[in-house]
């Protein structure tokens, strides 16, 4: 491990700092808070995030569907994207509404056949979501694999409607109310100027990461080189502090033994890693749980052996991405997109979607899509 220096870093500083990413206001009226009137967690959450962040009571939009984590499509369409929607139109607030903010308390998951495949009709509630802006002009998609993000990769694009006809959907959820309000709470302090400028970008590469690995060498590139902790050892990087942004393989990294990081996060800290299955559930994990292999069964939580994104909520993060299924590689977060843009002035959901290949897959983007660095 090492942090980076010297004149070669240096000059390559100097090369991408000449690379300004624009940064556009975007506010409260621009968030639409989607609320499910069957969960108390949900309401709580809702109530305390449109408290905090001022939102326009116009731009809470409720609806009432099962608690349960996994959905079906029908349910789907007729118990949140539909309401969802009327909401929408009957308040204004199609073109208005940039940013679309779940809530722990509504359904994970949309269920189809083909989980694990590239055809799979399954996603997240969240990714489908992010249709809902050209579904309602009477775009519809189909169910089986993905549909390509049009956003992606745009970094010096602003986000607009006419440009990128979806909306970027956000979730707030940890492993209870009290992690969703410390979220919350982070993402508005780290807007203090005393932290501008401030924490580390720790980036942990692995032996034979193939493409992966690529991306997180690119990202590490497209950062100050003064703040970065980069690793291609086969070390695992663990107990830094002062952290503003994490890029690893999480679990897949085969010499990761530990469940937890042991990071010290700044406000505002965000992660990605490349692992299939860690938004798979939002349910605490024993505290006696620790990550395991796909041939181990007694080391499997919810159906797997992986991190959590949950996980680094609760350790302090304050944006995470995760997976509610296989994604597979090349849909994960690139992080060489995800980074830079975040680090220099995007705020969290356009942060997220610039490196986001696809939609309507396994994608989901934890945090408040206004966190933005000072």
């Amino acid at each position: 491990m090492r942090i980076a220096g010297g004149a070669y870093w240096a000059c390559i500083a100097a090369l991408f700092g000449l690379l300004v990413f624009p940064a556009w206001a975007a506010g409260p009226e621009n968030v639409a808070l989607v609320v499910n009137d069957a969960s108390p967690l949900s309401r709580s959450i809702a109530e305390y995030y449109a408290r905090k962040r001022s939102i326009p009571v116009s731009n809470v939009c409720r609806v009432r569907v099962s608690e349960t984590e996994d959905i079906s499509h029908a349910e789907y369409l007729s118990n949140i994207a539909g309401p969802l929607a009327r909401c929408l139109r009957e308040r204004h607030l199609t073109e208005t509404v940039l940013y679309i903010v779940t809530t722990a308390g509504l359904p994970l998951r949309v269920a189809g056949i083909g989980v694990g495949s590239p055809a799979s009709e399954s996603a997240s509630v969240d990714s489908e979501l992010t249709l809902l802006y050209s579904e309602m002009q009477g775009k519809k998609h189909q169910l089986n694999g993905s549909i390509p993000n049009p956003f992606y990769a745009q970094r010096e694009a602003e986000f607009t409607h006419a440009k990128f006809p979806i909306y970027l959907v956000t979730r707030l959820a940890a492993y209870d109310f009290a992690g969703v309000r410390a979220l919350i709470d982070r993402g508005i302090e780290a807007q203090n100027p005393k932290y501008h400028g401030k924490g580390k970008i720790v980036i942990d590469l692995k032996v034979n990461g193939a493409a992966g690995d690529e991306w997180l060498r690119d990202a590490s590139l497209r950062v100050p080189q003064e703040r970065l902790v980069f690793d291609d050892s086969p070390k695992v990087i663990y107990d830094q502090t002062d952290v503003i942004a994490y890029a690893g393989w999480g679990s897949n990294d085969q010499n990761r033994k530990k469940r937890r990081l042991g990071f010290q996060w700044l406000p505002g800290a965000i992660m990605t890693e490349f692992v299939s299955t860690n938004a798979r559930t939002f349910k605490r994990p024993p505290e006696t749980w620790n990550i395991g292999t796909w041939d181990d069964r007694s080391t499997w939580f919810a159906g797997s052996p992986q991190t959590m994104t949950a996980d680094y909520i609760e350790e302090g993060a304050t944006g995470a991405s995760g997976h509610v299924n296989e994604p597979f590689l090349q849909f994960c977060p690139h992080p060489d997109q995800v980074l830079p843009a975040y680090i220099n002035g995007r705020n969290l959901a356009e942060s997220y979607y610039l490196g986001i290949p696809a939609l309507s897959w396994q994608n989901i983007v934890i945090g408040d899509p206004l966190t933005k660095l000072p």
